[in-house]
């Protein structure tokens, strides 16, 4: 019975042409050798955009990136459960829930660890790249680690309670096209 399948023992090396390859040295071969053909180009600073300043009142679910100027009205901290034997190797969470706004609305903004000591009561803050999760069918403004939280000079700004954005339900509905 012949098989089609030839024994690599009885074969013969392929002849190369041209000089051998270079040879490796060792494991950790020299770097290759550039030679600069051209100057590099001028680096050309990069102009930083002025952030756009929203009220409060003009955000929707679903959005990030929104940089605002709002007073603390009040914060509450939220409990946490002990679920010690998941999370032993873990920091605590600190999670507080603050009530923000400006003259426009109010909303409940979700602070977090090192977050709730810069939110008291009273204190004026510029919120950069924050964002809006929605929680339980309601707008929850948050920043995480992509944004920042300054704590900036009082602003005598009177907060408009009875507008809460926190307070509409919102219901997320798949449209059929």
């Amino acid at each position: 019975m012949a098989s089609n399948t030839t024994d690599n023992s009885q074969q013969r090396p392929r002849q190369r042409n041209g000089p051998p390859p270079p040879r490796r040295h060792g494991r950790n071969p020299p770097p290759p050798r550039y030679q600069q053909t051209t100057p590099p180009p001028q680096a050309t600073p990069q102009e930083k955009k002025k952030p756009v300043f929203v009220k409060v009142d003009q955000l929707k679910p679903g959005t990030s990136g929104h940089t605002l100027t709002v007073k603390v009205v009040d914060q509450t901290s939220v409990p946490q459960k002990p679920n010690a034997a998941a999370s032993s190797h873990l920091r605590p969470n600190r999670i507080s829930e603050c009530l923000v706004g400006d003259e426009t609305a109010s909303i409940l903004f979700t602070a977090r660890n090192d977050q709730v000591d810069l939110m008291k009561p009273g204190a004026t803050v510029n919120l950069r790249n924050a964002k809006i999760d929605m929680f339980k069918g309601s707008m929850r403004l948050a920043v995480d680690k992509w944004g920042r939280i300054e704590v900036t000079e009082p602003v005598e700004m009177s907060v408009k309670v009875d507008n809460n954005l926190s307070l509409v339900e919102y219901e997320l509905v798949n449209v059929d096209e």
